[in-house]
């Protein structure tokens, strides 16, 4: 799928644990999702875009002042896969008409063949698909797009509506599709093998398991050949 607009961050920072990147944006960019009021658009500066919570094929993503103690928005995402992963963070945007801020796409983590694609209230979809000629994902569901206050927690009603919330993707003809169609599926072996946010423990208990095995088989081996 043609990428409009890609962006390298060479200097981001990232943490593994819930993959806090820091990016800086030249210019406006236009944001989905829930939003403190007056913050459709982020002005050109320094955010950090953070996973509050990734629940199989639903992920939910924040995005903090440069301090990090303003939530200015909480976005739905879907994890789609790319073929080759970089070493560096990449914010994939939407190309706009001149004079208008480009639309914010997908946000690939340094090192992962995964990425998390934004969705879009439906009405925005519609526009961004026609202006842009590419698929948008859209969810039909009426929540509400900005808030006065923070969301901070995954158990905050408006992120289980999110989590909830059935998504679409349209096509620059208006048409409505599955997401099957715009957002590429993971290969059988990823989406088999551990999540990449769960926690490493349960591979260091099966290394462990084996070489417990391996010791307790050359040991019957040692013994038969005294």
């Amino acid at each position: 799928m043609a990428v409009l607009g890609l962006a390298f961050s060479p200097g981001a920072r990232a943490d593994e644990t819930n993959r806090k990147t820091v990016i800086t944006f030249s210019g406006p960019v236009e944001i989905p999702g829930v939003h403190l009021q007056g913050w459709g658009i982020l002005l050109a500066g320094t955010y950090v875009f953070k996973i509050l919570d990734s629940q199989s094929d639903r992920h939910i993503v924040q995005i903090f002042s440069k301090d990090e103690l303003t939530v200015y928005a909480t976005i739905l995402a879907i994890p789609n896969y790319r073929l080759k992963a970089t070493d560096k963070t990449v914010i994939t945007f939407r190309e706009r008409p001149a004079g208008q801020p480009e639309a914010l796409r997908a946000w690939f983590y340094p090192g992962r063949t995964w990425g998390e694609e934004f969705v879009y209230p439906k009405a925005r979809a519609i526009v961004l698909a026609k202006e842009t000629n590419t698929p948008v994902l859209f969810t039909p569901a009426e929540i509400t797009p900005e808030v006065t206050v923070a969301v901070k927690t995954p158990a905050e009603p408006v992120v289980v509506e999110l989590v909830k919330a059935p998504v679409m993707a349209i096509q620059p003809s208006g048409e409505e599709v599955e997401i099957a169609q715009v957002v590429t599926p993971p290969p059988v072996e990823v989406a088999s093998a551990l999540p990449e946010t769960g926690s490493s423990l349960p591979l260091m208990a099966l290394f462990g398991m084996l070489a417990l095995a391996g010791a307790l088989s050359l040991g019957l081996i040692q013994r038969r050949a005294l």
